[in-house]
């Protein structure tokens, strides 16, 4: 490649030429290049409408002059003979090249190239040009994609840094400005500076499937040699002087040499960008001045991870999507090992662990290698875990980057433990050495790791790896005597692996025994050796679904396996005890002023199965005891669309009047469904409930309604949510002694090309039959009366006041107070909002209703909307409505609506939508 840099366009002007030798078996009619920059083009390439599913919104509010595309301006043969090819807007990350002739096993071509890579930002991926005016550039030329199976590899760009290259041979004349410099990973070969505008650089690699150009101004990179490798790196780190980096980049890089292979090039370059696309989960998220990691240490774990991955990316010739569970084994299991090696003892949260403030809390006393397995596990307690032999695509984004990832290496962790005698290790090295001959796959591993056990390991590939299966062990019969041990084991789950078996004593290991529990009835004898407590999976090698039922005492009294401990706020889940955790709360409403309590429940990070969660409080400004408590039972299915049942009761004790309190029991049941893409981001749920409501007589409220009453309430919606489009259906019925009622709600949201927002909401309800004398379960138009106790509404009694503005979207859905504000027998409306400006909107209501005895009323309303924090904090301004201009009417503050969540798990949302 003849390149041209021109960083004031942000493009490379590029004359390509490819000779392609047909290694294959199979006559070629076609050759497929990849084009990844051409990727960044517009808005509706599979990358941007992989954005859109994350809920990014970068890339599709971007402007123009930040998008990427390739512009191919000539392409030829070796005969100077144009060729037909092909780019889809199905598909526009690759090119489809018509050969005029066939190219037969062994034959060669060539083919010639001219086009304009326009470069993208590199706020969307990290790669790309950036403020400072310089370019990290990665997949931003055309070249041959993978042949495999008698067919080119034809990936879409999806930002997971998974191109599939053939193996190439490159040679680079890349001309840039003279006050820039440059850095790559592939061999210098020549620098010519005789032209003072621009240097020209001549850089060479072969055997590569790709390579890293980072252009500057000011140079950050720092070269260190180790052995015959020059690693090239700009990772950040403002305490550690040149000495002490370069003895970490030595240790690091001798390790992997070592434990892994020779690097097959001279040279690697390890940025800051690399780390910070994939970064080291938990240490990222810890501001520098509460690290409770020393600078050294956090700087060799960065490095150790960004090393790794490049290292492997590098030398490995894999498919990295279909095959991306060995990348990741094989460099977390490394980096477990090296954590064995240099760091043993270090723990989860380093200094902290010290603390006596913590030395009660699981997640302090974890060593660093421990806290792989909790990140798998939180997503298999929700029924979220993926098989790690899923191509990397169709993972959900939580276990691409971090639940998958770490349970890869956990595999391999267990496979060689099991496997004792160095087998797994000697594997990694035999299938390294083999990707540096020839093109591999997943079952080139697989095969040299059947040849070298000496045991049956089929499990393994077929259970952790291509399957979502769980493991799950516990104890059956327990006896022992004083010299001797006697128990069986129940296979919780029905699938197989094998689990070691610890004898402990005082906390100490007294003897480990690895054990194959394919029945139920098998009977196992072991030494005793003074041992007082039988524990499976104490190290926690096995990724295993439930720990909590491994234990059994051996002590002739044992009131429990598990004692009760109570940790302050929040804790990872403990196995060895039984948690209940505690946190002073603070609620508020008019009614009960601010209400201090406490909470007790034993939600840890993990999901459990049974949850409950009892809030007692105090209510200051009415002087009486409060409070809430539910109980939950959580049922998953693991190869079912209906993945989850929950059965739940919960409880509520509040005031509702200045005067009188209400008491809401809420026995559910929900049944959740997703669809077999587990990235598909449609939801649905049913739900079933009984909700009992008592409320004390109170001399405010004089609506006539029932102080008392029992109601059913069934419900389905449907939610399928991105950034750039929302379409949700919801279907409600209710009944009771005096009435039923039916509701339906259609809600659409669209961003268009031009960044402005629609929101259309439809709302229709009528009753089936009333019987009631007032207008308390009647619709509401402009806010609804609450009835079933659903919304956190913080004067539900308030009709005039700072607190009867508050707005909730539900119902009529409108934002001026209007008469008739209510219908008793049916009601229509149409909420609209338009985005003019960023987060300002201009929104419109209209709607129908009816009571008895009364003509239908038509309604329409209009005004200003300030979506500053979608669901979290809103405004609302009535311009026009039923009550003419509102804005120029007194008192105009007292229309005005807001929507105010004091919820955390409001804002949570927002944030772990993109990730589960």
């Amino acid at each position: 490649m003849e390149v041209a840099v021109n960083l004031d366009l942000k493009t490379l002007n590029v004359r390509q030429d490819i000779t392609y030798y047909n290694t294959s078996n199979d006559s070629l009619i076609s050759i497929v290049l990849n084009d990844w920059n051409n990727a960044f083009s517009d808005k509706n390439t599979p990358l941007a409408r992989r954005f859109s599913d994350e809920f990014y919104r970068g890339f599709h509010l971007a402007k123009p002059e930040e998008r990427g595309n390739t512009t191919i301006l000539n392409l030829t043969d070796s005969d100077n003979m144009a060729l037909e090819w092909e780019r889809t807007d199905k598909n526009p990350d690759f090119i489809v090249i018509k050969l005029n002739r066939k190219l037969r096993p062994g034959e060669k071509m060539d083919l010639h190239l001219t086009y304009i890579a326009k470069i993208p930002s590199a706020k969307f991926t990290h790669y790309g040009f950036d403020q400072n005016g310089g370019m990290n550039l990665k997949n931003w030329f055309l070249t041959p994609a993978r042949f495999e199976n008698h067919r080119f590899v034809k990936n879409n760009n999806f930002n997971l840094d998974d191109i599939a290259n053939s193996v190439v041979d490159y040679q680079l004349e890349i001309k840039l400005p003279a006050k820039y410099s440059i850095s790559t990973d592939l061999d210098s070969v020549s620098k010519d500076e005789s032209n003072p505008s621009f240097t020209s650089y001549l850089f060479s690699g072969t055997n590569r499937t790709d390579f890293n150009v980072i252009i500057e101004k000011q140079n950050n990179f720092r070269s260190y040699t180790t052995g015959n490798l020059e690693v090239v790196s700009d990772l950040k780190t403002k305490k550690l002087n040149e000495i002490q980096r370069a003895i970490v980049i030595n240790r690091v890089a001798s390790f992997a040499n070592q434990f892994i292979g020779k690097y097959p090039h001279s040279k690697i370059t390890v940025s800051q960008a690399d780390y910070d696309r994939n970064p080291f989960y938990g240490l990222n998220q810890l501001p520098s001045f509460i690290s409770p990691f020393s600078d050294e240490f956090i700087f060799e774990i960065t490095f150790l991870k960004t090393y790794l991955n490049n290292y492997l990316k590098n030398s490995l010739r894999l498919d990295p999507r279909q095959d991306n569970w060995v990348y990741d084994g094989i460099q977390i299991y490394a980096m477990m090992k090296y954590m064995e090696e240099n760091h043993l003892d270090q723990k989860m949260l380093g200094r902290l662990s010290d603390m006596k403030l913590f030395k009660s809390y699981n997640i302090t006393n974890l060593t660093f290698n421990e806290q792989y397995s909790y990140y798998y596990m939180l997503m298999a307690r929700k029924n979220l875990d993926q098989p790690l032999g899923d191509p990397k695509n169709t993972l959900i984004k939580f276990n691409e980057q971090i639940a998958s990832k770490y349970r890869a290496g956990l595999s391999l962790s267990y496979l060689d433990d099991y496997l004792n005698h160095n087998i797994v290790p000697e594997s990694v090295q035999e299938f390294y050495t083999l990707n540096k001959s020839q093109q591999t796959n997943r079952y080139d591993l697989e095969t040299i790791l059947n040849k070298k056990s000496n045991k049956n390991i089929e499990w393994f590939f077929r259970t952790i790896i291509e399957s979502r299966d769980i493991i799950d062990y516990k104890f059956t019969d327990v006896s022992r005597t004083k010299d001797s041990v006697q128990f069986s084991i129940k296979n919780v789950t029905g699938v197989y692996a094998p689990i070691p078996v610890y004898g402990m004593k005082k906390n100490e290991i007294a003897f480990k025994e690895w054990i194959e529990p394919k029945n139920n009835d098998s009977v196992y004898h072991f030494e005793r050796k003074n041992a007082d407590k039988l524990v499976l999976n104490y190290d926690n090698e096995v990724p295993e679904y439930n720990q909590r039922n491994n234990w059994k005492s051996l002590k002739s009294i044992a009131i429990t396996n598990r004692p009760i401990k109570f940790n302050f706020a929040k804790d990872l889940e403990d196995p060895y005890y039984n948690q209940i955790l505690y946190i002073p709360t603070l609620t508020y409403n008019y009614y009960d002023g601010f209400t201090p309590g406490i909470r007790f429940h034993n939600k840890t990070i993990l999901d459990k199965p049974f949850n409950f969660d009892i809030n007692p409080a105090y209510s200051i400004k009415a002087g009486t005891i409060s409070g809430s408590s539910a109980f939950s039972w959580n049922q998953y299915y693991r190869n079912s669309t209906l993945y989850n049942v929950r059965y739940s009761i919960s409880q509520n004790y509040f005031h509702y009047a200045p005067d009188a309190a209400y008491f809401r029991l809420n026995p559910m049941v929900q049944l959740r469904i997703r669809e077999e893409n587990f990235r598909d981001n449609r939801k649905q749920l049913i739900m079933f409930r009984q909700v009992i409501v008592n409320r004390e007589a109170s001399q405010y409220i004089t609506d006539n309604s029932k102080p008392n009453y029992s109601i059913f309430n069934a419900r389905y919606s449907n939610i399928k949510t991105e950034l750039v489009n929302h379409f949700s259906y919801m279907n409600d019925i209710q009944f009771s002694g005096d009435f039923g009622k039916l509701s339906g709600e259609v809600e659409y949201r669209r961003l268009f090309e031009n960044n402005h927002k629609l929101n259309l909401r439809l709302y229709a309800g009528m009753f089936l039959y009333n019987t009631t004398n007032s207008d308390y379960f009647s619709f509401g138009l402009d806010r609804p009366t609450d009835y079933l106790f659903d919304y956190n509404l913080f004067g539900r009694s308030e009709s005039t006041g700072f607190f009867s503005q508050q707005y909730v979207i539900a119902e009529g859905g409108f934002k001026s107070q209007l008469e008739p504000s209510y219908a008793n027998q049916w009601m229509t409306t149409m909420n609209a909002s338009y985005a003019i400006w960023n987060w300002v909107e201009v929104y419109g209501d209209v709607g129908f209703l009816k009571n008895k005895h009364q003509k239908e009323f038509f309604a329409y309303d209009s005004g200003i909307r300030l979506n500053l924090v979608p669901d979290y904090f809103e405004l609302y301004f009535p311009v026009y409505s039923n009550n003419g201009w509102e804005i120029a009417q007194s008192n105009y503050n007292e229309k005005i609506r807001f929507v105010i969540t004091f919820s955390p798990k409001t804002l949570l949302n927002l944030f772990t939508r993109k990730w589960f």
